[in-house]
């Protein structure tokens, strides 16, 4: 077989195809082309995507928001009156003024970070410093705290904001591990009065 339907090359000489140097200028044409194309949408993905973690960080259902912010606004709240009764003469007692003011930079701190996003950590953090403000409160009018003992509802009326609001707090934080737990409870399932056998 001989003629058109084999061309001799001498050994070595790679075989080209078409006219030289197209081949090369489309190539990079087009591989510079589809790194543009394929650019465009990876900057947006990545610019949603940060769009995304911001959104989660902050929202994640209606009524999860709704108890954020309460909490946020009562444990803001449980600071501020620890700032006013701190700066009204507490800031002057000993041990018990630093007490005071832990509690009101802790309680200014975590709703600030709770504003954000409510992770197990910063409810608990809450729930700490409510539950303990409110074991001060009770310690200091039975057998007292550093020597330090106080009457009644007095100062008024902050003692009773405070606890009102503590009480409150807590409440808040407890509400979504209350309903959890009875979503998971098989009492409304009808299947549950059924007694089960082992076969």
């Amino acid at each position: 077989m001989t003629g058109p339907e084999f061309a001799r090359r001498s050994p070595g000489t790679p075989a080209t195809s078409g006219t030289p140097g197209t081949s090369g200028a489309s190539g990079t044409s087009g591989a510079s082309g589809t790194a543009g194309a394929a650019g465009a949408p990876a900057s947006a993905a990545r610019a949603g995507g940060w769009w995304r973690v911001v959104g989660s960080w902050w929202w994640t259902n209606p009524r999860e928001l709704a108890g954020r912010i309460v909490a946020v606004a009562l444990l803001t709240a449980s600071g501020y009156i620890h700032l006013d009764l701190y700066g009204d003469g507490y800031r002057v007692i000993p041990k018990i003024g630093d007490m005071f003011l832990l509690q009101e930079s802790g309680a200014f701190a975590v709703s600030a970070l709770l504003l954000l996003r409510a992770t197990p950590l910063l409810r608990l953090a809450a729930a700490g410093l409510a539950a303990g403000a409110l074991v001060g409160f009770v310690l200091s009018r039975t057998v007292g705290v550093f020597d330090f003992t106080e009457r009644g509802l007095q100062p008024s009326p902050d003692a009773l904001l405070s606890v009102l609001t503590e009480v409150a707090l807590l409440l808040t934080l407890a509400a979504p591990l209350a309903g959890r737990a009875l979503r998971r409870s098989p009492a409304g399932d009808p299947r549950s009065l059924v007694p089960a056998y082992d076969e």
